[in-house]
């Protein structure tokens, strides 16, 4: 099945991929573009605390003149205050209000300062944003987010640009299994098996940065991660066979040919 046949849907909108990339890390804008396109990706994460947004040849020039839509972030922002400015001053450049909200509790681990995220998510929702929190993996966290009205829920499988993949799976299964916003993968996917094992936990997306614009060959590992998405989404649809402890024969018992070594079976 095309990946155009089974949409990701967030807050109404429709995006064919499901596959979110971000911009951080690239050594070029070249070797950006170049990946962006390969990833198939629909939708794009700009830092606004480190981007200028009327500066010519930006990525954010690279992201209109292939119809990619920008989905500004609150990177670097420490409290909920930092985060609730960056986001408006994003409204008001790009002129869109969905934002993906990082608020991060230190420079060293880069994890979310869940205090801090909750109060900014539920501002930006009252204030009309369309809200996508980066958050802990912690299936109670999830749930606040989602009750004050975030459009999706983006746990991390590990720390930003750690790469060591989904570090607890049993946690987002948890939080897929009682979330009615998407769950997206977003921080710790090192390769193109830890981004097919989020959509085979059931997560309607993945994004991430590092791991293509970090990669020896980001252009090729920006067409891995889009293919291993898509059969990740397939997998899920699909439904993996049960986990047994013992073999289970995949031919049936019934009906075998009764061996006799003094008379041949096929003769």
């Amino acid at each position: 099945m095309a990946d155009g046949a089974d949409p990701l849907t967030i807050a109404g909108t429709t995006f064919g991929s499901r596959l979110i990339m971000g911009t951080g890390g690239a050594p070029s804008l070249e070797v950006l573009e170049r990946s962006l396109l390969a990833s198939g990706t629909e939708l794009t994460t700009v830092a606004m605390r480190r981007l200028d947004p009327t500066v010519q040849g930006s990525v954010l020039s690279v992201l209109a003149r292939h119809g990619i839509r920008p989905l500004p972030n609150t990177a670097g922002c420490f409290t909920a205050g930092e985060a609730v400015l960056t986001a408006r001053l994003a409204r008001e450049a790009l002129g869109t209000d969905w934002v993906k909200l990082e608020v991060v509790a230190d420079e060293r681990t880069l994890l979310p300062d869940p205090i801090e995220l909750l109060d900014a998510a539920e501002t930006l929702v009252d204030d009309g944003f369309t809200v996508l929190p980066y958050t802990n993996d912690d299936p109670i966290l999830a749930r606040k987010l989602e009750d004050v009205g975030c459009a999706a829920i983006m746990p991390l499988g590990s720390p930003i640009g750690s790469g060591l993949g989904i570090r607890n799976p049993h946690n987002f299964q948890l939080i897929v299994e009682r979330a009615t916003v998407p769950v997206i993968l977003d921080a710790g996917a090192g390769t193109a098996s830890d981004a097919a094992l989020a959509m085979e936990l059931g997560c309607a997306a993945v994004m991430l940065a590092s791991a293509v614009t970090r990669a020896q060959e980001p252009e090729l590992m920006a067409g891995a991660m889009r293919h291993a998405v898509a059969a990740g989404r397939l997998a899920h649809r699909a439904g993996r066979i049960p986990r047994r402890h013992f073999a289970e024969a995949s031919s049936p018992a019934e009906g075998l040919a009764a061996l006799d070594p003094e008379r041949p079976a096929f003769g």
